[in-house]
């Protein structure tokens, strides 16, 4: 192929992948919106010619107006109320999606004990929709609540009897977003500051949207108090916009930013390596230094000693192995954040939530996370503040 046909190439590609992007796109949202319309107001259950031509008409409006509120919302504008709607939006249609699945599966069986429509189709109306409701509801406050403190121990053979017992507080995902949740921020570092904590970490996605746009929820964190460090890592949310401004952001409010680097916590005649590494998406960014580079984190530092990593994403965990870490701690997949979203996550990450390990000597630590992304609900995946007391041998 000649020069000029490659250059007379490239846009064909390219108009390619956005076709075929866009046609996933719009089937995923004919599924997501169709199949509750279906089960809801089609499938069976004989409602008056109004009733059903008002809920047709409400579900095409919704599957119209999702994207567009999307786009306004996250995209380049930030309309903090868009942003809102959509997010709202696609929790619901979440909910009734998954619902009305399992209400077809109620279908089936009521089918096969005889239960003939428009009864049948009426009694799955009524169990999708009083169990999306209940759930949205329950979803809403909890991940609206100050999260709930997890306690765990978690040994670390090479940590020094120096170390036993140092107290390691975990927040991650906060996402300041456009629901305002100032007071909420104050609250989760007032049940920081209650756990006597050695070190505290971020370990990113602080906030959806830019420095100037969130001050007032992020301002909290300077208020964050920890005996010997307080270390914060990006997540990918940092890389949508202002990675750089979100790191200077940290600093300014006191925290260390582990940007590829680290420091040693010290006590009773033990050290321990505490290091950050960027997120994995930081290279994709287009910013000059930016990636996830574990062999800068850990230079300079003693091999003997033992290492807490902060990366943001559980994938990272591979390089934490071959770079001989002994722990890492990591957010990103929110838990699932509304049930079953975590089976997708898993195809994508080692974990979504817990500890595991990972080769002979790196465990991983996965948090659901502290705040929520999109969707104000959290369901069957709770928030949580992470205390981790780390053991010596």
């Amino acid at each position: 192929m000649t020069v000029s046909e490659a250059v007379e190439a490239a846009p064909t590609r390219r108009w390619g992948r956005a076709l075929r992007f866009g046609a996933v796109l719009t089937a995923i949202l004919l599924l997501l919106f169709g199949v509750p319309w279906w089960t809801l107001v089609a499938s069976g259950a004989g409602w008056p010619t109004g009733v059903a031509a008002a809920g047709t008409v409400l579900f095409a409006a919704a599957l119209v107006a999702f994207p567009a509120l999307m786009v306004l919302g996250h995209g380049p504008r930030r309309l903090d109320a868009a942003a809102v709607a959509g997010d709202t939006m696609l929790g619901v249609i979440w909910v009734l999606f998954v619902w009305a699945i399992a209400g077809n599966v109620l279908r089936l069986v009521l089918a096969a004990a005889g239960v003939a429509d428009p009864g049948r189709s009426r009694i799955v109306v009524a169990a999708v929709l009083g169990v999306s409701v209940v759930l949205v509801a329950w979803g809403y406050v909890e991940a609206m609540r100050v999260p709930r403190v997890k306690r765990l121990d978690v040994a670390l053979p090479r940590l020094g009897a120096g170390l036993d017992g140092l107290r390691v507080v975990l927040l991650t995902d906060t996402h300041y977003g456009p629901i305002d949740r100032a007071r909420w921020s104050a609250r989760v570092v007032e049940v920081v500051n209650g756990l006597d904590a050695d070190v505290v970490c971020h370990t990113g996605d602080i906030a959806d949207g830019g420095v100037e746009q969130r001050r007032a929820q992020s301002a909290p964190l300077g208020e964050v108090r920890a005996r010997f460090a307080r270390a914060y890592v990006t997540g990918n949310h940092e890389y949508f916009g202002e990675a750089e401004a979100w790191i200077g952001r940290m600093s300014e409010l006191g925290w260390d930013a582990l940007h590829n680097r680290h420091l040693v916590v010290e006590r009773g005649g033990d050290r321990l390596v505490v290091a950050g590494v960027d997120d994995r998406t930081a290279a994709g960014s287009g910013l000059a230094g930016h990636r996830a580079d574990h062999a800068a984190a850990l230079a300079g530092a003693d091999p003997a000693l033992p290492v807490l990593l902060l990366a943001h994403q559980p994938k990272q965990v591979s390089a934490a192995v071959t770079h001989g870490v002994d722990l890492q701690i990591s957010g990103h997949t929110h838990g699932g954040q509304i049930w079953p979203f975590h089976y997708l996550v898993r195809l994508d990450q080692p974990t979504v939530s817990g500890l595991s390990r990972h080769g002979e000597r790196t465990q991983l630590y996965t948090s659901n996370g502290t705040g929520f992304w999109g969707p104000p609900l959290r369901i069957f995946a709770r928030s949580e503040i992470t205390l981790i007391t780390l053991r010596s041998a």
